[in-house]
């Protein structure tokens, strides 16, 4: 029963950083409404997460605040005895915020040296599954928040090549719950409640490209990320005579989160109409074990490494955006994705599966300084799994909603 949590609370943990399970790209309004493409074509200050050496190449100091409200439902058709649960998922709203500055000539011109920061949410979620389902020993209840915080620095090493880099600080909470199955004289299931703060450190850098004012080529580079949860806190509400076997108190865990690798392209067909491709490599095999070391053991509750079947993925991000007049723009924009969760390893935190995402927006420039960006993001999930550990076979179904507003300030 023990190995069910931890199986959970491992699962739970890849979305301090970057889920490609449920990984919908939500650090950038114009880059979202493009289905995540914008590591090979600068527009705004989302460049300080898409790719730091394009930053550089941005013609106006600015000040950008978005967030995007994230709807999620999942449904679990159970297989054994064909009972359908369903999640019930409030709205989460990742956000971002990011700040270009250089200094200008006398001519209005930026310096070829300009620094950024970017304080954004890769995701934040909560997540509860209705009483009495069938996975309710593996989760009853999740919630998640993560922020990055990451200052750049980007230098136009000549007018065709950038080169940008960042460092990222990510905190982030997150606390799970769980049946237990174990009963008290009043029928009642035992329950345990995981809370914690994580912490961790890692880079961001990238190399832009223009050999000609049609073609611009990006590459990207943002590290693995080890976080670390030190002061986390267990606690198992069982009968009175099982209180001693599953002690509450602190508990300790590392995570390493994964490299990803992006070659990203942009391409001006003429003076409305451009076409973006981003090519993502995920590096999540290195989610090989998780190791769990509690303050307190007893024979029913051990420090425990577990090994995972995680495995390197890739995206393929297609976009289009075409002016459709000195104020609006269109966009429009497909990606498909390959889950990196084995066969017999899906979880009711991730039910993840190959996806694809449709993506569209619209921008507006209300004059020289204000720009409106929305966004939509859509996608459906399915995928069927036994998954032994936890005692579940059946078939999960997800859909995701994700419309964004950003506004930018240009100076």
């Amino acid at each position: 029963m023990m190995r069910k949590i931890y199986v959970s609370l491992f699962f739970v943990l890849p979305y301090f950083v970057q889920a490609q399970g449920f990984q919908v790209n939500l650090q950038g309004q114009k880059q979202q409404a493009m289905a995540g493409a914008g590591t090979g074509l600068m527009q705004d200050a989302a460049a300080v997460f898409f790719n730091p050496g394009g930053v550089s190449f941005l013609k106006e100091n600015s000040v950008t605040a978005g967030a995007t409200a994230t709807i999620a439902h999942s449904t679990f058709l159970d297989a054994d005895n064909n009972s359908l649960a369903h999640s019930n998922a409030p709205v989460s709203t990742p956000f971002t915020v990011y700040a270009v500055w250089g200094t200008k000539d006398t001519s209005g011109i930026l310096s070829k040296l300009k620094f950024g920061l970017g304080v954004y949410t890769p995701f934040g979620s909560v997540a509860s599954w209705e009483n009495g389902w069938t996975g309710r020993f593996a989760l009853t209840y999740l919630s998640l928040q993560a922020i990055f915080i990451q200052p750049t620095v980007s230098y136009k090493i000549c007018e065709k090549l950038g080169f940008g880099a960042g460092f990222v600080y990510a905190t982030g909470n997150m606390e799970l719950k769980q049946d237990m199955p174990v009963i008290d004289a009043n029928g009642n299931y035992g329950s345990a409640d995981l809370k914690g703060s994580a912490t961790g450190y890692g880079y961001n850098a990238g190399l832009y490209y223009r050999p000609c004012d049609k073609l611009s080529v990006g590459l990207s580079y943002r590290s693995q990320v080890n976080m670390s949860v030190t002061n986390g806190t267990a606690t198992f509400t069982v009968p009175p005579s099982l209180a001693s076997n599953f002690p509450s108190g602190p508990f300790s865990s590392s995570l390493k989160l994964p490299q990803v690798a992006t070659l990203g392209f942009g391409y001006h067909l003429n003076e409305k109409l451009t076409l973006a491709l981003d090519i993502n490599f995920i590096g999540w095999k290195c989610l090989d074990t998780l190791a769990f070391h509690y303050k307190t053991t007893t024979a029913s509750l051990q420090d425990t490494k577990l090994p995972r079947d995680y495995h390197n993925t890739y995206a393929f991000r297609l976009g289009a955006q075409y002016k459709l007049n000195e104020q609006m723009t269109a966009r429009v924009g497909i990606a498909y994705a390959l889950t990196p969760i084995s066969a017999g390893f899906v979880t009711p935190e991730i039910p993840d599966a190959n996806k694809v995402t449709y993506a569209a927006g619209l921008g507006y420039k209300a004059n020289k300084h204000f720009i409106l960006d929305v966004s939509y993001i859509f996608e459906s999930l399915k995928r069927t799994d036994n998954n032994q550990a936890l005692n579940l076979n059946g078939t999960y179904k997800t859909y995701i909603s994700a419309p964004g507003l950003s506004l930018i300030y240009q100076f």
